[in-house]
């Protein structure tokens, strides 16, 4: 028995509702998919019950649902007829199965994982369209063509849209009043309280259909719906007669080479169809559970010989059954065994019953799933993505249509394989223009994947380098490199760059490309570097820094070559007085390396003899060119200090904190006590303002007193040699404002005392 972890008492009920629906709907299809295939009917019903069986037990699928599928009527029908017996076609279908047990074991379901989601979605948009055009000629009673045909051309020579041209001309009153009325009665089952019943309302639709079509019996007149809108399910008159219904394969074919061709070719198609549906058929699964899919092609293989031995037709994960069971809240794959067991059951047994269901009312079953596939809400989603993913989705969507869903799945791989390939030539590479301290350097970011397709691409972006410049070749993130890229890389750098007077930088390299890392431009602040720099300078690198901060656009660093390069001393830039908030760090929002600045950090970036200290250390003996004092939105210590002023409390009181008071008392130095007292703050927006306009006061002040202060950086300052600057950092969106260029109108001399 089927084992699951969801299969408990709770589950069950559901899947025994869904497995009805699926059975009521399957039983049509399979008589039409045989019928259509040119092959006996009862060898659709064969693989209808083998499909739900055998591969539901082997299957690791939650929902889908094997059977014979409209995929396969074009493939089955061609073989059948190239063989010359049905009995050699047997034989075929055997092979196949063999074929699928061995990419079973191979494990080579990997391919499903490479199936666009473009080309999965446009599936089953496909089949909701497909299933709405079809099942319209069905739903008024129009039936010459098989029920189960999905293919654009049809088997009596027309096709899907002449079939509904022809159905304004042969409406039958008696199924249309059944087929419209079930459709009346299954939109507002799901609009009414109706729905939370434990009956499926399909199965009211049957049993409805019935009843009306018996009273339409007792009516007469144009009212009576004939056999040939009712199911046609085969019946048998004993036991040893149903069992007639089973044929074996021609082994006398096996040394026929056409055998083993149709074979494969079955092997080919069945298993492409299956994996393609099992993934589009999890895409619907509520709780989005993944399929094995090697797997699922050894238990399609299994259930394929089997059927070859006993007379049925291949099967395939079918996509009709498993988004209706899907749509009927099938959970586990009970679902599948019940729907095998019940065609079992009732072909065998009640095969009279069965032929009293109007096709009308299956066919309103399945027209109603289509408007539910086929929802102008997906077409609206892939549009907003873009063409390269709506485009193949448009293309997979009608080629299905206007074909059948093998060959319209094919032409829509095509499809996305075409945008990849135009991807990959036009936009393969990443061309960044990166400002490190020293020079500018071009930035080529390789892809994951770097193939003879991105040969062009490269060679002419290597081309626009221009003479006396700088490239650096990033290869952090790609894990192959074809041997024709390898080569026009080892050409470049040791032919045309130094021609060209360029210096080419590579990184990321794998040691078997026998191209080493190196990095020829300086990526860290040195004494050349600090002693060529201006104070503005400085501050515009901070300003440059901390756009590509905001913008996710950091520079590429080799952190550990920084490490080694300031081990023997540090040559920084700025000194950053800063708060201690966990959300400012300099070296981040500004986008730094090691060694780039001294970090001043304390709570309330507040000034006191200890930090000029470290600020003058930083300026007069390390060289720094610019002071920087940075303060930032929401901060803890000025909201500590306008809460504490309009309370009128200290900070020792309100938190036990001895030496927090040193902090507060100097951020409250710019807080006005009458207009903090006064103020009454309508919204938590307006306290922030508030809060926010003394952090900035603040950072001027201290920019003030920082001069004012020491009378070294004061001299710094008036011969030149340094600037002092404030700005506020934006916790909320990384931004930085920049309060001042530097400290130019300088206090008179404080003395000292």
């Amino acid at each position: 028995m089927p084992t699951d972890d969801n299969a408990n008492s709770g589950s069950l009920l559901p899947d025994l509702g869904a497995g009805l629906v699926v059975f009521l709907v399957a039983l049509p299809l399979c008589l039409g998919v045989a019928l259509a295939s040119n092959a006996p009917l009862f060898s659709g019903l064969l693989a209808g019950v083998v499909g739900g069986l055998v591969v539901g037990f082997l299957s690791g699928s939650h929902t889908s649902i094997s059977g014979p599928a409209a995929g396969l009527t074009a493939v089955a029908a061609a073989q059948i007829a190239a063989l010359g017996s049905f009995q050699a076609f047997l034989l075929a279908v055997v092979v196949a199965g063999l074929i699928q047990i061995v990419l079973g074991l191979a494990r080579a379901g990997f391919v499903a994982a490479f199936f666009p989601t473009a080309v999965i979605k446009g599936l089953l948009a496909a089949i909701g369209v497909i299933l709405v055009l079809k099942q319209i000629p069905h739903v008024v009673g129009h039936d010459p063509d098989p029920d189960g045909d999905m293919a654009f051309q049809q088997p009596d020579h027309q096709n899907t849209f002449t079939e509904l041209i022809q159905t304004i001309e042969d409406v039958h009153p008696g199924a249309a009043t059944v087929g419209l009325l079930s459709i009346v009665m299954l939109v507002l089952w799901e609009r009414s309280r109706l729905a939370r019943l434990p009956v499926p309302a399909p199965l009211v639709v049957v049993l409805f259909g019935v009843g009306l079509s018996q009273l339409f019996r007792q009516l007469g007149g144009g009212w009576p719906i004939e056999c040939g809108h009712l199911v046609q399910v085969p019946v048998a008159d004993s036991v040893s007669g149903f069992l007639g219904f089973l044929q074996l394969p021609d082994f006398e074919q096996l040394s026929n080479p056409a055998v083993y061709m149709a074979g494969l070719t079955i092997a080919a198609a069945a298993s492409i169809q299956s994996l393609v549906t099992l993934e589009a058929v999890d895409r619907t699964d509520p709780q989005r559970r993944a399929s094995p899919a090697s797997r699922e092609l050894l238990a399609q293989g299994c259930g394929n010989v089997l059927l070859g031995f006993l007379g049925g037709l291949p099967i395939v994960t079918e996509i009709v059954r498993g988004t209706v069971n899907v749509k009927a809240g099938g959970r586990t794959k009970w679902a599948a065994v019940v729907h095998g067991a019940l065609l079992l059951g009732c072909v065998a047994l009640l095969p009279t019953l069965l032929n009293l269901i109007p096709l009308s009312c299956l066919a309103a079953i399945l027209l109603v799933t289509g408007v539910k596939l086929a929802s102008p809400r997906l077409v609206r989603s892939m549009w907003v993505q873009g063409w390269p993913q709506f485009a193949p989705f448009i293309l997979t969507v009608a080629a299905i249509v206007l074909t059948d869903p093998l060959i319209g799945v094919l032409i829509g791989l095509a499809a996305s394989v075409v945008f990849i390939l135009r991807s990959s030539v036009r936009w393969p590479l990443r061309l960044i223009v990166e400002r490190h301290l020293s020079e500018s350097v071009t930035r080529i970011a390789l892809p994951s994947q770097v193939s003879f397709l991105n040969r062009a691409v490269l060679a002419r972006s290597l081309d626009e380098i221009p003479r006396g410049g700088h490239v650096l070749l990033d290869a952090e993130h790609t894990d192959y490199i074809d041997p024709d890229i390898l080569w026009l890389i080892r050409e470049f750098t040791e032919q045309t760059a130094p021609a060209r007077g360029v210096e080419v930088s590579l990184r990321g390299f794998r040691s078997e490309y026998r191209l080493s890392d190196q990095i020829q431009y300086v990526d860290y602040s040195t004494r050349d570097v600090q002693e060529a720099m201006t104070p503005e300078q400085v501050l515009q690198i901070l300003r440059d820094g901390n756009e590509r901060f905001r913008a996710g656009r950091q520079l590429t660093r080799d952190l550990g070559r920084q490490v080694r390069g300031t081990a023997g001393g540090q040559h920084p830039l700025a000194v950053v007085l800063s708060c201690i908030d966990s959300r400012t760090p300099a070296e981040l929002v500004f986008d730094l390396g090691v060694g780039d600045v001294f970090s001043v950090r304390l709570a309330g970036n507040v000034a006191s003899r200890k930090v000029l200290g470290s600020i003058e250390y930083g300026c007069a003996v390390a060289g720094a060119k610019l002071v920087l004092v940075m303060g930032h939105t929401r901060c803890g210590a000025v909201t500590a200090a306008v809460d504490l002023i309009c309370s009128g409390r200290t900070a020792a009181e309100v938190t036990g904190c001895q030496h927090l008071d040193h902090i507060i008392g100097d951020v409250q130095r710019v807080v006005d006590p009458v207009a903090c007292r006064a103020a009454h703050w309508p919204t938590p927006a307006d306290k922030e303002a508030f809060v926010n306009d003394v952090a900035r006061r603040n950072v001027l002040r201290v920019v003030e007193s920082v001069v004012e202060q020491s009378e070294t950086l004061r001299r710094l300052v008036r011969e030149g040699r340094i600037a002092v600057a404030g700005a506020m950092y934006d916790v909320n969106t990384g931004e930085m404002e920049f309060l001042t260029a530097g400290a130019t109108d300088l206090p008179p001399a404080k003395s000292d005392q």
